[in-house]
C-alpha cells in the first residue's frame, strides 16, 4: 500500500465491549498501520434489519423517492459513505455458531446495494468499492479459520469481493478454547508480519 497513513473504517462486530479478542487485535493492528484518520462503527450499538419498507425504498428510483423513503435509507446511505471515504477497512469478527454475528449480517444487508456498491453488467455483477484493502480480524473458540465449517471468513471474503474489495488479509486468533494464549500470539505475529510487509 503506497499510502503510509491509511484512512481506516473500523467495524467492531463483537457483542463484548470488554475482554474482546477482536477489539484488542483491531486496536493493535490500527497502531501498526499508523492511520491518518479512523472512523469507528461499533455494531454492538445495534443496526436495524431490512424490512418491506426498506426494500420498497431501495427499489424506488432516487429521483422519485418520498421523504419517508429517503429517511428509511438514510442509515444505509451513511454506512456506504463511510466505506467510500475509507481506503482501508478493518472488520473485527468473532465467530458465533460458525458464522458472523447478526449485527454484521445486518451491516452487509445495508451496504450491499445495486447501483451504489455494485452494479449488474453484461459480464455479471461488478463491485464499485475498488482500490481498497480489508483486514478481517477473526476470533473463535473452536472453529479453525478457513476450515470447512468456518462460514464467517469465507462469507465475508465473498461479500467484500462482490462489492469490489479483493485485497483482503485475515488475521486469526482461532481455536482459542484449545490453543489458549497461542491463538492470540499467532494473531499478533500475523499483524507484525503484515505491518513489516507494508513498510
Amino acid at each position: 500500500m503506497t499510502n503510509t497513513q491509511p484512512t481506516i473504517l473500523r467495524i467492531d462486530a463483537s457483542a463484548r465491549r470488554s475482554g474482546s479478542t477482536t477489539r484488542t487485535l483491531s486496536d493493535e493492528l490500527i497502531k501498526e498501520l499508523n492511520p491518518g484518520a479512523v472512523t469507528v462503527r461499533d455494531l454492538a450499538d445495534g443496526l436495524p434489519f431490512i424490512d418491506e419498507e426498506w426494500v420498497g425504498a431501495n427499489f424506488t428510483s432516487a429521483e422519485t423517492r418520498t421523504e419517508a423513503q429517503k429517511a428509511k435509507l438514510q442509515l444505509s446511505d451513511q454506512l456506504i459513505d463511510e466505506l467510500f471515504k475509507a481506503n482501508t477497512i478493518i472488520l473485527g469478527v468473532p465467530t458465533y455458531n460458525f458464522g458472523i454475528p447478526a449485527s454484521l449480517k445486518a451491516w452487509v444487508d445495508l451496504i450491499a446495494r445495486a447501483r451504489l456498491t455494485f452494479r449488474y453488467t453484461d459480464n455479471g455483477p461488478e463491485g464499485l468499492l475498488t482500490g481498497k484493502k480489508a483486514y478481517i480480524v477473526f476470533a473463535s473458540g473452536g472453529t479453525p479459520v478457513s476450515s470447512g465449517y468456518d462460514f464467517a471468513t469465507s462469507y465475508l471474503k465473498h461479500v467484500l469481493a462482490f462489492v469490489g474489495i479483493t485485497d483482503i488479509n485475515i488475521i486469526a486468533a482461532d481455536q482459542s478454547g484449545s490453543r489458549g494464549d497461542e491463538a492470540l500470539t499467532a494473531a499478533r505475529q500475523q499483524i507484525s508480519d503484515l505491518a513489516a510487509s507494508a513498510a
